[in-house]
């Protein structure tokens, strides 16, 4: 049958294996190369978000010599993983690359909201603003733990502080109205924090209610006369 060009297709004397073969052959090399990145940069993924829980849960315990040292481990496990997966877009944006510097941004973010330090930008932390913003809203909601073990230790006025550092990122992030697609889902997560927010403000305004109230009574109480 002839060819869009009028001659016989059949006859043109062409290889269509070698020529498939030919090809193919940049493909798999390209494909291998991404799959090797992938092996590579997966475990280093992972690496980040185990090193990065464990300054989490060193943060709440309040031992900053283990917080520094875990926020390192996963400081350089998300750097090689960066390395990794640089070259190959089609693998780094497949999620857990995003997820890894969400864990790790959170970890940052969550001790320096607790220590009163400045909050690093994206650029110093390493990580894309969107991994960024979503650690900023999951390193907020962390503050409950924190705020309600201070609360217990009856140190309010920190307690106060933190809950109007939580008050300060939502405020903040109900304001980055993007679809979710560009975000990484960020409305879901400002939408959890709003509600632990909630549950945060009534504990504390309950406890200071309770608080005020016990000294009032001790106030009025007559004194106890002894023997």
């Amino acid at each position: 049958m002839p060819g869009p060009d009028g001659t016989d297709a059949g006859r043109t004397g062409v290889d269509r294996a070698t020529e498939l073969a030919a090809l193919a052959e940049p493909i798999r090399a390209a494909l291998d190369a991404a799959h090797q990145a992938r092996e590579a940069g997966l475990p280093a993924c992972r690496q980040t978000i185990r090193a990065s829980s464990q300054a989490v849960r060193a943060v709440h315990r309040r031992q900053p010599d283990a917080v520094a040292a875990h926020l390192r481990d996963a400081s350089t496990a998300l750097a090689q993983a960066h390395v990794a997966l640089g070259p190959h877009p089609e693998v780094a944006f497949a999620g857990f690359l995003h997820d890894a510097e969400k864990e790790y941004a959170e970890a940052v973010l969550l001790d320096a909201l607790v220590s009163g330090a400045p909050l690093p930008d994206p650029v110093s932390v390493g990580v894309q603003p969107p991994a960024w913003l979503r650690g900023l809203a999951e390193a907020a909601s962390e503050l409950r733990r924190h705020l309600l073990d201070r609360m217990r230790g009856g140190e309010m006025v920190t307690a106060e502080a933190l809950l109007a550092a939580m008050e300060a990122v939502y405020d903040l992030l109900v304001t980055v109205d993007y679809p979710d697609a560009l975000t990484g889902g960020l409305r879901r997560t400002t939408d959890a924090l709003r509600a632990v927010l909630e549950r945060t403000r009534a504990d504390l305004t309950l406890t200071v209610v309770q608080r005020d109230l016990q000294s009032s009574i001790e106030r009025l109480a007559p004194p106890r006369l002894d023997g």
